[in-house]
């Protein structure tokens, strides 16, 4: 519960950064589910915003909550985009993707002007890769590509849910990449990214703007880039 606090506690100092005639992004997870659920109560005080999210089951909260979800093909722009991280550095450089919408969650911050992160203060790192990063690969000879990760040592493993297969909302694997210790993230998200069959790992570098970190007693504090 104490946990739950931190979350919401950043979740909710996050949704004080949404102007009227906004286009927000909605992030996935644990966290960002109490972004949205305040930027509904928002909302259904007047608060006149659209929004995209980053997975099926983001938006379909958002639309429980009144939150007016749009096309990508109408968006001009995305203002800000609100969304978890599994793990964050000094830098700002994220691990992302325990939920499985790295692809999309990524596909949204790069088209934001401006990548709120809210986690609780067990997020923040000194050293990345302690949680097993997320690659998305697509199935088709899955087989190869997994092979191609363990020559970087990447100890992958299929993700798996109630004993199937993980299938992401694109319809491919999550391969789960036991590092411990990412030395140079930015080398291995290359390095990762090269491997054909690889989709695109949970890596977030450079994208985060601001980190609000809540704490068990329910304050925040804020990192920026």
């Amino acid at each position: 519960m104490q946990v739950n606090i931190a979350k919401k506690a950043a979740a909710e100092q996050a949704a004080t950064y949404v102007r009227p005639g906004m286009t927000v992004g909605l992030g996935t997870g644990s966290t960002a589910y109490y972004a949205i659920m305040r930027i509904g109560e928002m909302v259904r005080g007047g608060l006149d915003i659209k929004a995209v999210a980053t997975s099926e089951e983001s938006e379909q909260l958002a639309r429980a909550q009144g939150i007016t979800i749009i096309p990508f093909g109408e968006v001009q722009k995305i203002d800000v985009d609100i969304d978890g991280a599994d793990e964050a550095d000094a830098q700002l450089r994220l691990i992302k993707g325990g939920g499985g919408a790295l692809l999309r969650e990524k596909i949204v911050a790069a088209a934001s002007d401006r990548m709120i992160i809210i986690a609780d203060e067990g997020k923040v790192v000194q050293q990345l890769g302690q949680f097993p990063l997320p690659v998305e690969i697509i199935p088709f000879a899955w087989e190869l590509t997994f092979r191609k990760l363990e020559q970087l040592h990447a100890r992958p493993v299929l993700r798996k849910k109630e004993g199937q297969l993980f299938i992401t909302d694109n319809g491919n694997y999550i391969a789960d990449c036991h590092y411990e210790r990412i030395a140079d993230p930015e080398a291995l998200h290359a390095q990762l990214n090269d491997i054909p069959g690889v989709v695109e790992n949970g890596l977030f570098i450079g994208m985060a703007d601001l980190l609000i970190v809540g704490r068990e007693d329910g304050a925040v504090r804020e990192i920026s880039r």
